[in-house]
């Protein structure tokens, strides 16, 4: 698994970083997301596909 931000897209509202604090982070100067872990483990895959689903603005993936 693969995880695609785009922050183009992104509105900041941090459901991914609720979600998967460990993978997933804002960035101070924009609220946008940042990816720490753009491949997570197999044990954090369902918590990540939970936090695509949840982003309102449909700006993370993964592939």
């Amino acid at each position: 698994m693969k995880i695609k931000a785009n922050t183009e897209v992104c509105i900041g509202a941090g459901m991914c970083v609720l979600t998967v604090p460990g993978v997933f982070d804002q960035s101070e100067d924009d609220g946008t997301v940042v990816v720490l872990e753009s491949e997570p483990s197999a044990s954090q895959e369902a918590a990540v596909r939970r936090a695509v689903q949840l982003c309102p603005s449909g700006a993370l993936s993964v592939l």
